[in-house]
Formats: structure tokens, sequence, C-alpha cells
């Protein structure tokens, strides 16, 4: 599509319809006023989202509606304050882009749906930030269009739900509508024309019998690519002149000849379908639901410059010199523009739920099994072999075949499988207390496996294709365990407004052994305008399989980093011993508030300490610009005991791990209030919420390993507060919603190409603050209902299109020809910070068509 064709599909698309305008009153959007009834942080029957002793935040199918983007990882970091949703990956980290609570790691939220636990991620997240470890559930496998509300729980959720939910609950609760539908078509795309987005859904539901439904959700999302930078700095000056290391006949890359050409968001085919269904047959009933979903994405790797791939004598290892030579010795056409290799991911995942729920003898219960399973294979394109092309070339030179190699290779891939078992049993006793006493007890069979999937011959044939080595031999396997689980949980109403919830999980790791965690939540209404509450909990999170066993080579133009699995030999050699599981504390108390007739506030605190937490390191280099850095030996002496083959022409190698090194403590505040106003011509719903979240790392027990780099990933990567303040405008067929959010600042260090021995003799650091200042993001949507049946909305998401910083130039040092001059190391010019909590490719901008019927 060109420019602004996305928009202008929905805009004609819209126009088509109005003249079938009708003069019928639309419907009043809803607003939850905590009344929503509840189930997720609670087992007691018909509990309202404002009585809950722990604070529940409750998103309606009305709010998720009006987020532009179809994409629920969108929907609820632009609505839930404590969130913070990923919005640029790196390498594979681009096709699963995770999200987390409260500042904590995306492992420590438990995601359900419909109150079962969802499956995890096949791509565990590497690169050093923020979200590093990551092997959370890809929240945007599930369309918006199937969920009924999103319930958030964050308060003692370890005890209820699952020991590793130490940051809370996401619970998604599917449409159970067993009559009538929806379909809507959105167009989109950022300011720049890139990235433009196409996306089709629809949801139906169908009566079974007499005493059943079935509910259909479909969904479709195309999204092009996203780009950063402007030039590679190891070809051009910022002026876009040649740097002086280059030969004069790359002319041709001159200017802006290598401009757009770094990937952001990859190229993205998604196609979903997901089912809700259930049947009563009195007393009893049955139910199930499930989905699958493909996605297929090609993401932009770095530019290979035009010696990459020849037979140049004197320079076999393809590095940059200003030497001339014949473009014929190269690969095809990269010995004159270079390449940009793809890679190319197809990723199929299902899963699917069936049980049964009703009552006997006074007993509710609850029995389910749910499988899920993920598969993603990895493919290098538009590439090329180095070490085959050379060796092919000299053969020729001795008569012997042509010059040739591959331009594509299967790199492996990953294959994840859950099994939950899970049994629930609640029943109401009388006591003589002011209230029913709830009883409920259970249990939970958990079956994991995680594989990795060895490449072909090429993908591992000594340094592999250009940008992604496959996993080697040495690197594949599969592995398995198990966990049990039980619980018991009481809840009670001792005296009038008074609520006690007593909960304890034990639970036994096939791999970690056995933990007893517990809660105790409480809440006392003074008054129906003023009430206290409070919960103290424990949890445990062992390690995921893929925490423990990946490992792969990173590499990008000019660095290769191995990512070591924890205690295997090659890692302890430099001190990464076996992962163990974490242990939490976690302490709250809140405060919530009636005033006034209508307005509703909450405000409540919390303490989280994590003993032995799990983390990812930032890389340790053994060769940094060029240079051997201390401790580069040890090294290369655990590479080479791994088997790991790296690029002789890289300036920086280096290796990263997960450890248990640290302990940290988080406290933050979380703040609610919402308050509708009646107009004479229409409805205003105001609501503000906010978080302040810090984080600090009150032990490190392995600072040689755990280096200030990785500290600051864990402390500042997130912003210390995100204030959310909405605007629901109504009247009559006519809808406007605005939101505000204001970013705090994130900071974390930052490392140049140049390495630290040149920066220390020039009295200049080794890491510097990488800065991105606080900041204001503005979201409109404005909406007609030309029927009762047809709605046409046009908004933005950033609407001025704010972006991050671009990080500073170093000062005081003389940088080589060729290498970044930038504190961060970025190797393309006007990149913008990676760690922002808002996406580098600035505002985007959408229509969309909605039907009803």
């Amino acid at each position: 599509m060109t420019r602004l064709s996305a928009l202008r599909l929905s805009l004609v698309l819209a126009s088509s319809w109005s003249a079938c305008a009708m003069a019928q009153e639309a419907q009043s959007p809803q607003v939850d006023d905590g009344g929503a009834i509840i189930v997720t942080g609670t087992r007691a029957v018909g509990m309202q989202a404002a009585e809950s002793a722990a604070p529940i935040q409750v998103l309606s199918q009305e709010a998720i509606s009006h987020v532009g983007q179809p994409n629920l990882n969108q929907v609820l970091t632009q609505i839930v304050p404590s969130f913070t949703a990923q919005t640029q990956g790196t390498d594979l980290s681009s096709f699963s882009l995770s999200a987390r609570l409260r500042g904590l790691s995306p492992n420590h939220t438990l995601v359900l749906v419909n109150g079962k636990r969802r499956h995890g991620n096949g791509i565990l997240q590497v690169i050093s930030g923020a979200f590093q470890g990551s092997a959370a559930p890809s929240i945007d496998l599930i369309p918006p269009d199937a969920i009924a509300r999103v319930e958030v729980f964050q308060e003692g959720a370890a005890a209820v739900y699952g020991t590793d939910a130490i940051a809370g609950v996401i619970n998604f609760i599917l449409k159970d509508n067993n009559e009538g539908g929806s379909f809507k078509i959105t167009g989109g795309q950022y300011y720049d024309s890139e990235g433009e987005l196409f996306s089709a859904s629809g949801n139906m539901g169908f009566k079974l019998g007499e005493d059943g439904f079935f509910n259909l959700s479909l969904f479709h999302r195309r999204q092009d690519y996203t780009t950063v930078g402007t030039g590679q700095v190891q070809i051009t000056r910022p002026d876009g002149t040649l740097q002086p290391n280059t030969p004069a006949q790359w002319s041709n890359l001159a200017g802006d000849a290598l401009s757009g050409i770094n990937g952001g968001q990859p190229k993205t085919y998604l196609t979903e379908a997901f089912y809700n269904m259930g049947y009563d047959f009195g007393g009893i009933e049955l139910y199930s639901f499930g989905d699958y979903a493909r996605r297929i994405g090609y993401a932009k790797q770095g530019y290979r410059h035009p010696k990459r791939i020849c037979y140049e004598t004197g320079n076999l290892s393809g590095g940059i010199t200003p030497a001339a030579y014949n473009p014929n010795i190269c690969y095809s056409n990269t010995g004159t523009w270079g390449m940009v290799p793809l890679q190319h991911v197809i990723e199929d995942e299902y899963s699917f739920t069936v049980g049964a729920k009703g009552e006997a003898s006074g007993w509710n219960y609850d029995l389910s099994t749910t499988y899920g399973y993920q598969k993603d294979d990895i493919w290098t394109e538009a590439s090329a072999h180095r070490e085959v092309w050379q060796e092919s070339y000299a053969a020729s030179l001795q008569g012997i075949g042509v010059p040739n190699t591959v331009d594509k290779a299967y790199d492996g891939g990953f294959r994840l499988s859950q099994t939950t078992v899970t049994a629930d049993i609640r029943k109401e006793f009388e006591v003589g207390l002011a209230g029913p006493l709830t009883f409920a007890f259970g249990g939970e069979y958990r079956r994991d496996t995680y594989e990795i999937v060895a490449g072909d011959y090429y993908s591992t044939y000594k340094t592999g294709v250009q940008s992604f080595p496959g996993y080697k031999s040495t690197d594949a396997g599969k592995f398995r365990r198990s966990s049990r689980a039980g619980y018991i949980n009481l809840i009670a109403e001792p005296i009038e407004n008074w609520s006690i919830d007593l909960a304890g999980r034990y639970e036994d790791y096939t791999d970690f052994g056995d933990t007893t965690i517990g809660k105790i939540t409480t809440r006392y209404d003074f008054s129906d305008a003023f009430a206290l509450r409070g919960t103290v909990s424990t949890g445990f999170r062992a390690p995921t399989l893929a925490e423990q066993k990946y490992s792969t080579i990173n590499v990008g133009p000019t660095s290769a980093v191995a990512q070591l699995p924890a205690g295997t030999p090659a890692a302890v050699l430099l001190g990464f011993q076996s992962l163990k599981p974490e242990k939490s504390t976690n302490f709250s108390s809140g405060v919530v508030l009636r005033p006034i007739p209508k307005l509703a506030i909450t405000l409540d605190g919390y303490y989280i300490k994590i003993k032995d937490r799990i983390a990812g390191t930032a890389p340790r280099f053994a060769v940094q610009g060029g240079v051997t850095q201390p401790g580069g030996a040890a090294i290369f002496s655990a590479l080479n005991a791994a088997g790991i083959v790296l690029d002789p022409a890289l300036p920086n190698v280096g290796v990263a791990s997960f450890t248990n090194g640290i302990d940290t403590r988080t406290w933050g505040i979380d703040f609610a209030a919402a308050y509708p106003i009646a107009l004479d011509f229409g409805k205003l719903d105001l609501s503000l919420t906010a978080n302040y979240n810090k984080t600090k790392i009150t032990q490190n027990k392995i600072p040689t390993v755990f280096s200030a780099v990785s500290e600051s990933n864990i402390e500042r990567a997130s912003p210390e507060y995100k204030i959310v303040a909405g605007f629901l405008f109504t009247s009559g067929r006519f809808t406007f919603n605005a939101r505000e959010t204001f970013y705090g600042k994130t900071s974390v260090l930052v490392t140049p190409q140049v390495s630290c021995s040149t920066l220390t003799a020039a009295n200049q650091p080794c890491t510097y603050e990488g800065v991105v200042k606080a900041t204001a993001l503005t979201d409109v949507e404005a909406s007609y209902d030309f029927t009762d049946f047809v709605t046409f909305s046009v908004g933005a998401n950033n609407l001025f299109g704010k972006r991050p910083e671009t990080p500073s130039l170093l000062q005081g040092v003389t940088i080589p020809a060729g290498t970044s001059p930038f504190i961060n190391g970025a190797g393309s010019y006007n990149s913008y910070y990676g760690h922002s909590p808002y996406s580098t490719s600035g505002g985007y901008y959408y229509a969309r068509l909605d039907f009803k019927f």
C-alpha cells in the first residue's frame, strides 16, 4: 500500500455507509464503577470488584474497544498503569513481545483464560534488557474480540493460583454470547507511512440446543515493517561521506543510500481462531474453550557490507579494508550493495480446555484439563554462508566446480507444551458468623516440556549463514518436568463489614523440590464511604525450562554474544552456577473511598521482596572494539569448552547467561479514581489511574558476573511512575475518548563500541547513562454510530508523534574509523533508544469500521 492507503481504505468503507444513518439513540457505553461481579482473586460467589478484600482492576469490553491497535498488549499498557508492554524486540524477541506488572519479570505474572492457566512461550528473550528472560505467555495470541472483560489481580495471587504469580494474575474472560455477533475492519499506520496495519475480526454466538452456547472469534492481522536509523556507521560518517577505511568504489553507498534499511518491527501475518462453549445438563455444565493461531513473520537483520561474502586475498575474514577489489569475487551482487538478511519465523500455537462444573450435595466443583502447544521454526533467508562461498571459490580456481553458497538455511526451532489438570471444590457453611464461611480446596497437576530443535547442516557449519547461526546438536534436546500442587482457602466474615481470606498452597516440582506458601487478606468497611484492606503473602518461582536449557549465539553485524546455559561446564568456568528457585514475600495495604456519590477512589501500597531472583546478565566481553578485555582469556576458554566457533572478524565478542545472584526489593503505590458526570447534552466519564514503582537490588552476590549494566536493567529500565487520565464523552450517536498518559524517566547503563581500555586511557567512563526523559502521550478516538449496526471510528495513539531520545556522541576520545561514535554503540545514525516504554516508531493513526448483527 502507498502512503496513508490503509487509512483511506477504512475511510472509503465508512463513507459508503453514511447514507444509511438513522435517528435512533445509541446505547451508552458501559462504565465499570466497581459493580462488576468478579471471578478472579476470590473463591466467594457473587463478589463485586468494589467489595474485594484485595484490589481487582476490571477492564470492560467497552474499554477494550476504544484502544486503536488490535493487540491486547497495547490494550493493557494503555489502560493499566502498572502494566508495561515491550514495544520492540530484537531477533526472535520481535515475535514474542512481552509485558510485565509492577516492574517485575514477565515470568512473575500468571496469565489465565477463563480462570485456567495459559501455557508459556517457546521463544525465550535473551537480549540484554528489561524483558530479558521472558518465557511468559504471548498475550498477543488472544484476539481482543474474544474477550468479555479482563480482571487484573495483584495481591496474594500466588497462594490462590500458582506459586509463580508473584506480580499477579491477568485473567481473560471469554465471551459466552449465544446469539448475535460483530465484525470489524481496522486500518492504520505510523506517521511516516511505515508499519501499515490491516486487520479483520469477527465474533459470533450460537445457541446449542436449549441450554448451551458456542461462541467463536476469528481474527487476522497483517503489519508491514518499520525501520530505524538513517545510515550505517561502518560505511559512512555523520555527513554521509564514506568512512576513511572503506574503498572509494563504495561511493554508491554514500549519502542516504543506506537509510531505512535497519529493521524495527518485523513484517507479520497473524491468524487466530478462539472458541468458548458450554452446555448445562441440569446440575452439571460441560464446557470447553481453546484456540489455534499461526504467525508468519520476517524480521530485517543487520546490514552486511560489500566485502562480507568475498574471496579477497588477505581478507578472508570479511573485514572492511580500504583496498580496491573486484566485486566479482563476491557472492551475487553483495560485492556492490552488501546485504540485509531476513529472519523468517513460522509459529503455530493451539490450546484447548475441557471441563465440568456443577453442584453435588451442596459442594460446588470445577474439574478441568488444559493442553497447550507452541511450535516455532526459524529460517535465515536472503543471506549467504561466507565459508561455503570461499571454499567453493577456492575450489573453482583449481578447476573444480563454480563458486556457490546457499542463500537460506533452517536454523532450528522450539517446541513447548503444557498439560494442566485442576480440581476446585467449594462449599459455603453457616457457622453463626456475620456471613457464610466459604471453604475451598483443590489440586493441580502440571507437566511441561521444552525442546530445542537443531538447525540444518549449513546453519551450523562453521559460523553458519550470515546473521543467525543455527542451533547445534549440542544445543538441541528435549526437556521435561512436572509439578503437583494442593491448596486450601477459607473466607469468612466474622462480624459485619469485616472479611478475612486465608489460603495456603503446597507445590512439589520434580526438579526443584517442594515448597509451601500462603496468604492472609483482610478488609474492614468502617462505612459505605471508607474501607481498609491489606494482604501478606509469599511466593515461589522455579526457573522455566527455557531459562535453564537455552543455548545459542546472538549475532549482529559487529558482535557475537554466546548464551551459555547456567550450570553447564562452560558456564561454571565463568561463575554461572545452576539456577535455583526464587522466593518472595509480599505486603500490601490500601484504602477504598467513596466520599461522594458516584466517586470511587482506591489507594493501595505494596512491598515485594524477592530472594535469589533470576535475571539475565549483560554481555561480558572478551573482545570489545577489537581490543581483548581483562578476563578475555577465561571467556575464550569457556567458549572452547562449549564447542562454540565465532566469526574472527567481529570486533565485539562476549558471553551472557542467567543467574540467581541478586535479591531485590520492589515497592510502590496504585491509585484509581472514577467519576461519571451527567450533562444536559450527554455523559462524561472521568478516570485517573496511576502507579509509582521502584525496584532496588538489596544484594548483588556476584558483582563480577552481574555487572552495573545488568543492575540498571533491573532497577531503572521501567519508568518509576505512570499516570493515565481518561475522558470518555458520549452524546447520542457520537463518542469521543481521550487518554493522556504520563511516563516517568527511564535510564539504563549503555556501553560504547570503543573498548573500555581506550576510554579509560582518555579519562572517560566505560559506561554511560542512556536516558529516555519523562513525557506525556495523547491518545484520542472519535466514533459515530451511523445506524444501530454500523459504527465508524478514527483515532490516534501517541497523537503528536513523540519518540524516545537518541543516544549522545562520545566526547574526549578518538573514534576509530567505522566504529560507532555513540555512547550505546548504535550501528546506525538517528537510532532511538529501544528501552523506552513507548514505540520508537512515533504516532500510530487508524480508522475502524464496526458492524453488529
